[in-house]
């Protein structure tokens, strides 16, 4: 399959998970999705990666979000993996890690870049709508952890700015001023959208306290 592109419907799958048979629409359910890949299962940095996801459970719970891990290894594997994890990493997971033993998600995904790795995916993340619509890709080397916080704050800002005609600047953290659309010109409307002001001064580059949520 070609790659993903951003606003590209996330294919549909059913597959077999540590929280049973996941059929990837109905699971989702109308939340936000995290789905994310795993080179394979016992290596290090996988581990901690899945106890941060673990340990963040409140945090994606706040905001909507179903995290959902992958890995080409076996359920059986899975079900030995879980307890180092919470062990190593002293927490408890709590979120399906899909079985993809036969690559039927690495590959509708496009998870398994040959130049990089023949047989295990790459460090993939998407982060998915409630509408099924990928929103997000971001693509890390094997050799790469990810980073949590960013995958928090690209929700924060994707959340934001999808019911408010406003974007985010560069390094904006949930709580910092943001841009008004340069589309936004009705003074009214502006008046309505922030009435606790905004920078006129500069009609393309608007920075704002964050407008009531």
């Amino acid at each position: 399959m070609a790659t993903l592109r951003l606003g590209d419907t996330a294919p549909d799958f059913t597959q077999d998970s540590t929280a049973g048979p996941i059929h990837f629409h109905d699971w989702a359910a109308g939340s936000w999705v995290v789905l994310f890949s795993h080179p394979a299962d016992f290596t290090p940095v996988c581990t901690t990666e899945l106890g941060r996801t673990a340990a963040l459970s409140g945090e994606f719970a706040k905001r909507g979000v179903k995290p959902i891990a992958v890995s080409v290894d076996t359920l059986e594997s899975h079900g030995k993996w879980v307890p180092d994890i919470n062990d190593t990493q002293k927490t408890t997971v709590d979120f399906p890690i899909l079985a993809d033993a036969d690559k039927k998600v690495a590959n509708l995904y496009d998870m398994i870049h040959p130049n990089a790795l023949v047989n295990a995916t790459v460090r993939s993340v998407f982060i998915i709508d409630p509408k099924h619509v990928v929103r997000t890709t971001l693509t890390y080397p094997a050799s790469t952890g990810r980073n949590f916080d960013e995958i928090l704050r690209v929700i924060d800002s994707l959340q934001l700015t999808d019911s408010h005609k406003v974007a985010t600047p560069a390094d904006w953290k949930d709580g910092d001023d943001v841009v008004i659309l340069p589309s936004l010109q009705d003074p009214a409307e502006l008046a309505q959208r922030f009435p606790k002001g905004f920078d006129a001064v500069r009609p393309y580059l608007r920075l704002t306290p964050q407008p009531n949520k």
